[in-house]
């Protein structure tokens, strides 16, 4: 916020006064950002519907969507959980959690202050997994949300989960994953920190943890993988970032690193690494441009787009460098496994063991002691992962990003897509398209009326809804929503939506079974019905497809006045054309102004503003100006335009008040 006495006013010209204004409001707006990576349309509540619903209490930001149900969302809260239905006017069902350790004596003693630290749909329909851990020990068991009083039971495939867990500490937030298979069921939890027991731990069947260690890591993901045809290899990839020992000037603070453990693996024989991994590899990833000595080291998050055929899943990693710049970097579990597969152990000079260590076995127990000495010592690989095909970033931005969503998916002429959804810190959320290896930014949605931190996201994909919760609200994105783009065909091609696609009438979700047209490579709008184009020369323009004509003003003599053109699309370019001037706006701007300091003839006439975008011209906004010569205008002081703007300019920025 910026102050003006009234005596620093006076020593200040309108121009100067206009200019400050400006480049105020304009750093407001690209704080957090370049126009290199503008999203192209931003959507609040006034755009598209957002559904919103508050939460009561504590929120730990576990979320988990029914698949069969994609409006009901479950939340865990600190001992609670909350059913939110959307679809039935935000209806709300609270359930206590009655865990089986607090019947009787356990509750008197108090030992029963469970939080929930854990949560997982089951395979079997309303059927949720969820764990909880005080400060003595930790317990699961499985309820049933479709049942308002349902108890927290246990079963027979949970059972040695149940009792390999107990004396394990769970820290909120930490990534996991449950599998059911074979009548049994095994949980993979990490450990963030720097205890003894950081990284991976699997519960079940077979206890495993990870070795003793002096690092300090933290967890953002696990990603699993399995192969149809020869399930003994299916592996689990943790991704982490290590605490970078090396101090000197130039390192990072922080090296991205991914790990596998495979799935078959019950540790170590009798006399050596007994309970603990004994196929746990780790190799550094490398994201950025070799060619201009850029890279990105700090680990975000990760999400993965899952393939049919297990080496083609792709992992969208987000990370952050020193400079507060933001990178995504693409990943295959092919060129992962490679790596694993082929390369050097970081410090080991003499022969390779066989089988080479790493390698998914039948019996882990059985390995000899040279294969699990490698694993213990020289678990880093010497090689790095490079990003797919070695091409750098899909993105790089100066936005502040935190998580990160991925929806791939083939549309209905068997194209493939993937969409991200990018949360930034102050509660908005960037839809990108990858495009051959490129990103293009199709929209903002601002779920928020207030800045906030977003806590989780959670996208279920069929539905298209985005779920996103911040420690308050809950709130219902339709990602597939299509209206807010325009009413014109041309403008439809144009967003670039994937979601979306013109029927002939209007811009709709891309799944109704007739023929409808979209190109999100090419956005080839010269392909629209020719009714449909825009007329060039007309006295009527079309704005949110509405058929409007020119409004007339009548304005005094020396009068101030200022037109104003909305910006819809920021990767268009946009021009106020008048037979006296021809005055272009930044796409970085919220408004495209005329302003008129003192009206007189020579400012007289129309006024129009025509958008520009990949050959698509457009007439947004038509004015005609005609001069009240009956009354002379009232001269004005600079306060005059400050005020003025700081009207049209306040507009998703900061208030700027002057006294």
């Amino acid at each position: 916020m910026m102050y003006l006495t009234q005596d620093k006013m006076r020593h200040l010209s309108i121009k100067s006064l206009l200019l400050l204004l400006i480049i105020t409001c304009q750093k407001n707006n690209l704080s957090e950002g370049n126009s290199t990576y503008l999203p192209r349309m931003t959507f609040t509540d006034k755009e598209i519907a957002f559904r919103r619903l508050r939460f009561h209490g504590h929120h730990t930001g576990i979320l988990t969507v029914q698949e069969e149900q994609p409006d009901i969302v479950t939340a865990a809260g600190q001992r609670h959980l909350h059913s939110f239905d959307f679809q039935n006017h935000g209806k709300t069902v609270g359930r206590d959690v009655l865990w089986k350790e607090c019947a009787g004596s356990g509750a008197i003693s108090g030992a029963c202050n469970y939080n929930i630290t854990v949560l997982h749909k089951r395979n079997e329909a309303n059927q949720l997994f969820l764990c909880g851990t005080n400060n003595e020990d930790t317990t699961c068991c499985n309820m049933n949300i479709s049942e308002p009083s349902s108890p927290c039971t246990s079963s027979k495939d949970i059972v040695k989960i149940k009792s390999s867990i107990k004396e394990f500490s769970i820290k909120q937030g930490e990534p996991s994953v449950l599998i059911e298979r074979g009548g049994h069921s095994e949980l993979y939890i990490t450990h963030s920190g720097a205890q003894d027991c950081v990284g991976i731990h699997k519960f079940g069947e077979n206890r495993v943890e990870p070795a003793s260690q002096r690092k300090e890591q933290q967890y953002v993901g696990l990603v699993l993988s399995r192969q149809r045809d020869d399930p003994l290899q299916d592996k689990l990839y943790a991704f982490y970032k290590e605490k970078n020992t090396d101090f000197g000037m130039d390192s990072d603070m922080w090296l991205p690193f991914v790990s596998q453990v495979c799935m078959a693996d019950k540790g170590g024989s009798k006399s050596y690494r007994q309970f603990m991994w004994t196929s746990q590899l780790n190799a550094r990833l490398y994201c950025g441009g070799r060619d201009r000595r850029q890279h990105y080291s700090e680990l975000v998050d990760v999400a993965a787009a899952h393939a049919d055929q297990w080496q083609h899943t792709r992992v969208y990693a987000l990370f952050r460098n020193e400079w507060g710049m933001s990178a995504v970097c693409v990943y295959t579990i092919q060129d992962i496994e490679k790596i694993f597969r082929h390369s050097s152990f970081k410090g080991h000079s003499t022969k390779i063991p066989s089988p080479r260590p790493g390698t998914c076995v039948e019996d882990s127990t059985k390995l000899s002691f040279d294969v699990l000495k490698v694993v213990e010592d020289n678990s880093e690989m010497v090689d790095r992962v490079l990003p797919l095909n070695d091409t750098g970033p899909l993105l790089v931005s100066h936005h502040h990003y935190t998580h990160i969503c991925i929806d791939s998916f083939y549309n209905k002429r068997n194209q493939s897509h993937t969409v991200l959804f990018l949360s930034l810190e102050n509660g908005r959320i960037h839809k990108v398209m990858e495009d051959k290896s490129q990103a293009f930014f199709i929209s903002e949605y601002r779920p928020f009326n207030h800045r906030a931190h977003i806590v989780s996201m959670v996208l279920h994909s069929s539905s298209r809804k985005l779920y996103v919760s911040s420690s308050s609200e809950l709130v219902q994105l339709d990602v597939g929503s299509c209206a807010g783009y325009g009413a014109r065909c041309e403008e439809c091609n144009l967003a670039r939506d994937p979601y979306c696609s013109w029927n002939g009438t209007h811009c709709s979700p891309d799944t109704q079974e007739t023929e409808t047209l979209q190109d999100v490579v090419e956005e080839n709008h010269t392909e629209c019905p020719e009714e449909n184009a825009f007329e060039k020369v007309s006295t009527s323009l079309s704005v949110g497809g509405k058929k409007e004509s020119m409004e007339h003003i009548t304005v005094p003599l020396r009068a101030k006045y200022f037109l104003q053109c909305p910006m819809s699309s920021h990767h268009a370019e946009y021009t106020w054309h008048h037979p006296n001037n021809l005055t272009s706006c930044s796409p970085t701007e919220q408004q495209c102004l005329v302003l008129i300091d003192s009206m007189g003839p020579d400012q007289e006439g129309t006024y129009r503003c025509v958008s520009s975008e990949k050959g698509y011209n457009r007439t947004i906004a038509l004015f005609h100006l005609q001069l009240d010569r009956s009354a002379a205008g009232q001269a004005s002081s600079p306060l005059t335009w400050v005020y003025l703007m700081a009207v049209v300019l306040a507009q998703g920025t900061s208030v700027i008040a002057i006294q």
